[in-house]
C-alpha cells in the first residue's frame, strides 16, 4: 500500500507501519561486543541507522547522517572534489557554503540563473528555494545539462524539506540538508544529512565520516527522529500561517517573497517541482532600527537565526554576512494560531514603522 506524508513520517524507521510505537531508544555506548552489527561508536550506531533509514525513505535514496548541515556539506565536498576542481554554487544561497568552498575553483550563479555551460565542472550545488532570498531554479533541467557535461548535481533541500521536494526524483544525484531546521522541528538539536542515489557514494561518505570523526550524537539523532513524526502536521500549519502572513503583508513591506503565493515570481516553477510549501518567507524593513522595533513589539516572534521550528522567528540576515539589504528579514512562520500570529505581526509592524 502507498501511504501519504502523515503516515510515512509517523511510521518511519526500521520497523515500518504498525509494528511498534515510538522510535528506537538512543544508543550512547562508545564500544560494543565484537561480532554484532556495531563494534565502535564512531562508525556505527543504531540510532543513526534508524533516522538514516527514515530520511532515506523520504528522500528516495541512501542517507548518511552528520552532526550539522555544514558537516554534511563539508563531507560531500571533500568526498567528491579535489583541490582545483570546478564547483558551481548559488551566489544567493547559504553564505557559509561559499566560504567553505574557497579552496576550489568556484563559479557563483544566482539561483534563478542564467547558468553558464557546465563544461569542466565537477559538482553543481543548487539551493532551491534559496536561503534567504527564496528564489527557485529548475532542478530537472539543470540536472540534465550538468549530467550531459559529466558533472554531479547536489541540492540543498533544507528550505523545502523532504516532504516539500524530492530532488533525487527530479534528476539530482545528491540531497543535502540541515535537519536542525524543519526535520527536528523543535529548535533543540543540531544535525544534518546527505542522501544519495549511488550506494558506492554513500559508502565513501560513511568512510569519510568515520575517518574525520564528524559523527552525530545518538541522542541528537533520537531527538530528530522523534521530531520527524510531526513534520507533516507542522508543515501544514506553518504553510497556512505563511500564506496568511503573505496576504496580510502585501503592500506594507518591500521585497515580500513566498514561493507558495501565486503572485510570487518563483511560484510557477516552484509549484511544478515542489510537492508542498513551507513556512519561510522574506521581506524588507527600512532599517536595522525598524527590525529591532518590530521584535521588541512582537509578543510571538523571537529573534533567532534558525528556521522551521514550532515557534515563529525572525532573522535579520545581513548581520551574519549575507550580501543582502540591512533590513532584509527571513521570517519563519511557526505553529501558532493563524489569527493570533497575523494580528501580532501586523501590530509589531505598525509599531516598527511608526504608524501606531
Amino acid at each position: 500500500m502507498t501511504f501519504g506524508d502523515g503516515t510515512r513520517v509517523v511510521h518511519t524507521g526500521p520497523s515500518g507501519p504498525g509494528s511498534s510505537l515510538g522510535v528506537p531508544s538512543p544508543v550512547a555506548a562508545s564500544t560494543y561486543r565484537l561480532g554484532g552489527p556495531d563494534t565502535y561508536g564512531r562508525p556505527h550506531n543504531a540510532s543513526w541507522r534508524a533516522l538514516e533509514e527514515a530520511l532515506g525513505s523520504l528522500d528516495g535514496g541512501e542517507c548518511v547522517l552528520f552532526p550539522s548541515g555544514m558537516a554534511a556539506i563539508s563531507c560531500l565536498l571533500r568526498t567528491v572534489l579535489s583541490t582545483g576542481d570546478r564547483l558551481v554554487l548559488p551566489s544567493d544561497g547559504y553564505f557559509l557554503t561559499r566560504q567553505l568552498a574557497a579552496s576550489y575553483e568556484v563559479v557563483e550563479v544566482p539561483t534563478a540563473g542564467p547558468y553558464p555551460s557546465f563544461d569542466g565542472v565537477r559538482l553543481v550545488l543548487l539551493e532551491s528555494p534559496s536561503n534567504p532570498g527564496l528564489d527557485v531554479c529548475d532542478i530537472a533541467a539543470l540536472a540534465e545539462a550538468a549530467h550531459a557535461a559529466g558533472a554531479l548535481v547536489a541540492v540543498d533541500n533544507t528550505t523545502a524539506t523532504p516532504l516539500g521536494q524530492r530532488p533525487l526524483e527530479l534528476g539530482a544525484d545528491v540531497v543535502v540538508a540541515s535537519d536542525t531546521k524543519a526535520v527536528a522541528g523543535h529548535s533543540d538539536v543540531v544535525l544534518g544529512h546527505v542522501t544519495v542515489r549511488d550506494p558506492e557514494l554513500a559508502a565513501r561518505l560513511r568512510d569519510e565520516r568515520t575517518l574525520t570523526g564528524a559523527i552525530p550524537g545518538p541522542f541528537e539523532a533520537w531527538l530528530a527522529h522523534r521530531g520527524l513524526g510531526t513534520l507533516d502536521l507542522r508543515l501544514a500549519r506553518q504553510a497556512a500561517n505563511a500564506n496568511a502572513l503573505y496576504d496580510a503583508l502585501q503592500g506594507k513591506v518591500a521585497g515580500l517573497r513566498w514561493p507558495g503565493a501565486s503572485a510570487d515570481p518563483a511560484h510557477l516553477l516552484a509549484a511544478k517541482q515542489m510537492r508542498r510549501f513551507n513556512g519561510v518567507l522574506t521581506f524588507e524593513l527600512p532599517s536595522v532600527a525598524a527590525v529591532d522595533a518590530f521584535l521588541a513589539a512582537s509578543e510571538l516572534v523571537a529573534a533567532a537565526t534558525s528556521f522551521g521550528g514550532l515557534h515563529s522567528s525572525l532573522d535579520r540576515r545581513a548581520q551574519w554576512g549575507d550580501p543582502v539589504p540591512e533590513g532584509l528579514c527571513r521570517f519563519s512562520a511557526g505553529c501558532e494560531d493563524t489569527a493570533d500570529l497575523v494580528a501580532d505581526v501586523l501590530c509589531a509592524l505598525s509599531h516598527a514603522l511608526g504608524l501606531d
